[in-house]
């Protein structure tokens, strides 16, 4: 009977990787689309203003909602565990009671201090009226993501997979749709335009979320006995309180970053304009088009999470080692040679989508700098997973602080070199510390051939050949497009022909 639980747990789990990816990956190309759309209306410096607004909309979510939701998350599937339903609605009510009470007082400190916020803190005046807009954007996006992670604890993956593609329609939809309308404006209104955009894509999906949770309710009918008051708000707060504090510092040290590389690059002599659009094309373009492959990422690690804690709970060390390991060479085989691609059709890419120059500018570093960032992600996903939350917390902490001193230290003298320098060592430093604390505490293996020597090798050899193929197509007169869509097919014949010549089987892919 355990067995037959086992393998039915695993199958639902690979279904749910397996909806979660193709509903990510649609949801994650209309956001690129619509990244892109907005980046061509808007132009670079808008785009960098927008970055500058974004990270305040994140320490203003941790400071309200973040905890909140890994509550719920986390006590739903408890309770729905204990088959008390009754107690598993009670969580999401009293969740959402203590987001009102946060919201309140937070959102009207942001509103009656926009004017310094927006100038002392954010280093740009421009910032204050999308700063003001974002309160009620965080409100219902905190009712809509404490619905969606009741779903997420729930096991059902469909309803919040189906919103958020949805979500990023309305989104689109609304946003270009006030752009069209009342462009040009000045750089603030525009900014403020955009956050209305997200306020009404928030209010649907906020809407939708609410409706779908209650239609459960009523049909599944509420069984158990419930939890009393004082007990529900103590295990709420048990957990609440440590996600929330542990993503406000990362916030909050992230959203310093973002303000500080404009606030450098000033300092190092370059013209606040120009300092913002090159903020904007790295940050705002560069970077979330080299994120576009790693979509798999976040739905693997959505399932392999609560896989982990269910091994740890029965005490199957060695199930554990395999799951992570099979993740490492799923990262492997995935990332690398799509930063490989990236890192030779980019620049060509980027320009042809963001009519932007400097897109390509330092693509080789980011792109290896991502590869990273992958294996990193899973292994903290892992850490995770096996309960060790609180290394997850102080190591990201530290690679933060790392990151925030190195940059404050290198952009003056280099300029965005400085700000890829200062990623990547702090990239490499949280890769290493997550993966000391995994094999300390599961003792996993380091299988370095089956997860870097042979996708690397594949990857450089596709790269380097693609690279090749597309400059000889172009010397040939055949046009950009062609010539990288001709070399990137090519290179993912290479790249599987040398994996299997390294006998990485079929099967494994």
């Amino acid at each position: 009977g355990g067995m037959d639980v086992d393998q039915e747990y695993k199958s639902a789990a690979r279904r749910s990787v397996v909806l979660l990816t193709v509903l990510g990956a649609l949801s994650q190309l209309l956001g690129f689309g619509y990244r892109v759309a907005l980046s061509r209306m808007v132009g670079a410096e808008v785009m960098g203003l927008y970055q500058l607004v974004m990270p305040a909309f994140s320490v203003l979510l941790s400071l309200t909602a973040v905890g909140l939701t890994a509550a719920v998350s986390n006590l739903t599937s408890q309770y729905l565990a204990w088959g008390n339903s009754r107690g598993a609605a009670q969580i999401v009510s009293s969740c959402l009671r203590w987001l009102m009470l946060l919201i309140l007082p937070v959102g009207a400190a942001v509103i009656v201090f926009s004017d310094p916020i927006s100038v002392y803190l954010l280093g740009d005046a421009r910032t204050q009226l999308g700063l003001m807009l974002l309160v009620p954007c965080a409100a219902l996006t905190g009712v809509e993501n404490i619905h969606k992670h009741f779903f997420y604890g729930a096991g059902l993956v469909g309803p919040p997979a189906v919103v958020e593609l949805l979500e990023q329609l309305v989104r689109t939809a609304a946003v270009l749709g006030l752009l069209t309308l009342f462009l040009p404006q000045y750089p603030e209104r525009v900014v403020g335009l955009i956050v209305t955009g997200m306020v009404i894509c928030e209010l649907f999906s906020s809407a939708t979320l609410s409706a779908l949770f209650h239609r459960r309710k009523r049909r599944q009918g509420l069984i158990g006995p419930g939890e009393r008051a004082g007990i529900r708000r103590r295990r709420i707060a048990t957990i609440a309180l440590p996600v929330g504090c542990n993503a406000l510092l990362g916030n909050v040290m992230g959203a310093i970053n973002a303000t500080l590389i404009p606030r450098k690059l000033v300092e190092g002599g370059m013209d606040p304009s120009a300092a913002m659009a090159e903020f904007g094309v790295v940050c705002g373009m560069t970077l979330p088009m080299l994120a576009l492959p790693t979509v798999f990422l976040g739905a693997m690690n959505l399932v392999m999470v609560p896989r982990l804690s269910h091994c740890a709970a029965l005490g199957h060390k060695e199930e554990i080692r395999e799951n992570i390991s099979q993740s490492m060479t799923t990262v492997s085989l995935l990332a690398l040679p799509s930063m490989g691609l990236m890192a030779v059709v980019g620049s060509d890419l980027g320009g042809a989508l963001f009519h932007q120059d400097g897109v390509g500018e330092f693509l080789v570093p980011l792109a290896a700098i991502m590869a990273l960032s992958c294996y990193q992600a899973v292994l903290g996903a892992a850490l995770n997973g096996v309960g060790r939350q609180g290394s997850v917390a102080w190591i990201s902490i530290l690679c933060d602080g790392v990151q925030l001193a190195l940059t404050a230290w290198l952009v003056p003298e280099m300029g965005m070199e400085g700000f890829v320098v200062s990623t990547g060592v702090s990239t490499v430093l949280g890769l290493l510390l997550c993966a000391q604390r995994l094999i300390a505490c599961t003792g996993l293996r380091l299988e370095l051939f089956r997860w870097l020597t042979a996708p690397g090798v594949a990857t450089l050899l596709m790269a380097l050949t693609t690279n090749l193929l597309v400059r000889a197509l172009k010397d040939w007169g055949t046009g950009a497009l062609w010539a990288n869509l001709a070399g990137a097919a090519f290179g993912v014949v290479l790249y599987l022909a040398a994996l299997s010549a390294q006998g990485v089987k079929r099967q494994k892919l």
